[in-house]
């Protein structure tokens, strides 16, 4: 075996975490019930890594009504929807420590001004009282909403509770979302989602999605996202990609940090469909059932000092139970690279400085060589890549050649993978086999019957020509490596050696890890 000594230097974990926590006053009294305790990260031999425990110490909230508010009485229901609507925008309202409720009509939100503020007192809480389907909704502008709770609303699938309309400029802090249907927020450009406690809700989190798309500018920081996909979507829809944490639909330009993403039934964080410029880095991502992060037919990213940890057991062992030998991974990159010619601060994607430790397998680069614009293969049905605006022009004979042959399809290519810790225990995950890949892959193309990309070209492309590369990384524990098909299982002599050149400067010691 090649050079195993362990040579591994991390650098002290950024403070942001830290220093958000302390200002969100995580000293408060918890509120979460016991029979939903909110567990601890593991010790880990990795890097310690603060992280945002929003849901069991929330902040509090005004005792007292700032100057100028409007106070909402619980006991008057309707009441934060009437003066909401009877007031000039740019109102700040108070709502009074207790249960606030709509009135008993599932279209009975309140609908915010621009500039709009809302402030809840210590135990403020807007129950839907599984009526109603949305808190707030409509189009205003730079909406605020702070210290309060927003429960037991009943959203339809791939619909939210707060900001149900993905209006503009909205800023989301301090908020306990949870134990509603559909989505407990979604977003609109230059949004701000920070230290909340986003639990327990029926499909998402947040769904980051906008007809039309326009959502640029989006911060996700110091938030607990943790127990969403209550409804389990997956089983009731099979492959309907529309589970997890945090979903992000065709957003340009996101800043995703300090958060804690764990216990979700599904992914913890998935990018679907021309996302681009996403900056996910100082996060704990752990215990999710599927993969701690998704980046999918996306553009451009930079995935760093991250801890990612005890991710995709459900769904890794669930398809190895089947005898599926894809490499289900923590990190999946699927259909998503670099792009010079699509603006971002970086033209790759970027993973480095991440520890990975005791997931279902490491990180998969894939390609699906039927997967492209008008492909009746392509599950993102009607988009195209950010290359061509028309997707018509996607058909033959044009596409066959350039420079529509390689704009049509989203090319997994420049993926820089380094100085990344990877650690592996077969004990502690459960498992004897599939649990350990590394993998970059596409599959034998074959759809539809005018597909340019049919047979062995795309697996050759991503293996070789779309400058995929690992390097400067450290293994611990059996890890093996897959390249070009599920069926090419290497050992790291070969995934170093001549023919595939991969992980220059790292090292594997593969008994520390058992």
């Amino acid at each position: 075996m090649r050079n195993t000594r362990r040579h591994w230097v991390w650098a002290a974990a950024p403070l942001a975490a830290l220093a958000l926590l302390t200002a969100t006053g995580c000293d408060g009294p918890p509120d979460a019930p016991a029979s939903r305790p909110t567990a601890a990260p593991s010790t880990s031999t990795s890097a310690a890594r603060a992280v945002a425990r929003v849901c069991a110490h929330p902040a509090a909230g005004p005792a007292k009504a700032p100057a100028g508010a409007v106070p909402v009485d619980p006991a008057v229901v309707g009441d934060l929807a009437a003066k909401t609507k009877s007031s000039p925008p740019h109102t700040t309202f108070w709502l009074r420590p207790g249960r606030h409720r709509l009135d008993p009509d599932r279209y009975a939100q309140v609908v915010p001004k621009t500039g709009d503020s809302y402030l809840g007192a210590p135990g403020a809480v807007l129950d839907g009282g599984k009526k109603n389907q949305y808190a707030f909704a409509g189009t205003a502008r730079d909406v605020t909403i702070r210290y309060l709770t927003v429960q037991r609303f009943v959203a339809p699938r791939d619909e939210g509770v707060v900001n149900h309309d993905s209006a503009d400029g909205w800023v989301i802090e301090h908020t306990t979302v949870q134990d509603n249907s559909g989505a407990g927020l979604m977003a609109g450009a230059r949004q701000r989602v920070r230290a909340n406690c986003l639990r327990d809700n029926g499909q998402y989190g947040m769904n980051a999605y906008k007809s039309g798309g326009g959502i640029t500018g989006l911060v996700v920081e110091g938030n607990e996202i943790t127990g969403n996909n209550t409804d389990d979507w997956e089983r009731r829809q099979q492959g309907c990609g529309c589970t997890g944490g945090i979903k992000f639909w065709a957003v340009d330009g996101a800043d995703i940090r300090g958060n804690w993403v764990h216990g979700n039934h599904g992914a913890g964080l998935w990018a679907d469909t021309d996302n681009n410029d996403f900056l996910v880095e100082d996060n704990v991502l752990e215990s999710n059932d599927g993969a701690a992060l998704i980046y999918e037919t996306s553009y451009n990213a930079i995935i760093r000092d991250n801890t990612v940890r005890r991710n995709n057991w459900t769904e890794g062992r669930r398809y190895a139970d089947r005898g599926d030998t894809f490499p289900y991974a923590a990190l999946y990159l699927s259909e998503s690279g670099g792009e010079r010619r699509i603006r971002a601060r970086t033209d790759r994607i970027e993973v480095y400085r991440n520890v990975l430790e005791d997931n279902w397998s490491g990180i998969t680069l894939w390609e699906n060589a039927d997967r492209f614009c008008n492909s009746p293969a392509n599950t993102s049905s009607g988009d195209c890549t950010l290359l061509v605006k028309d997707t018509r022009r996607c058909a033959e004979p044009a596409i066959a050649k350039a420079p529509l042959y390689g704009d049509c399809r989203w090319k997994t290519q420049r993926v820089d993978i380094h100085d990344n810790r990877f650690v592996l225990d077969k004990s502690v995950v459960d498992c004897t086999q599939m649990c350990d890949r590394m993998a970059v892959l596409s599959n034998y193309g074959t759809y539809p019957d005018w597909s340019p990309y049919k047979g062995e070209k795309v697996a050759e492309a991503i293996t070789y020509r779309q400058h995929n590369r690992w390097h400067g990384n450290v293994y611990v524990g059996p890890w093996k490596f897959v390249a070009y098909d599920p069926s090419r299982v290497l050992d790291f002599d070969d995934w170093q050696g001549p023919d595939y050149r991969q992980d220059a400067g790292s090292t594997l010691d593969p008994g520390a890890g058992d």
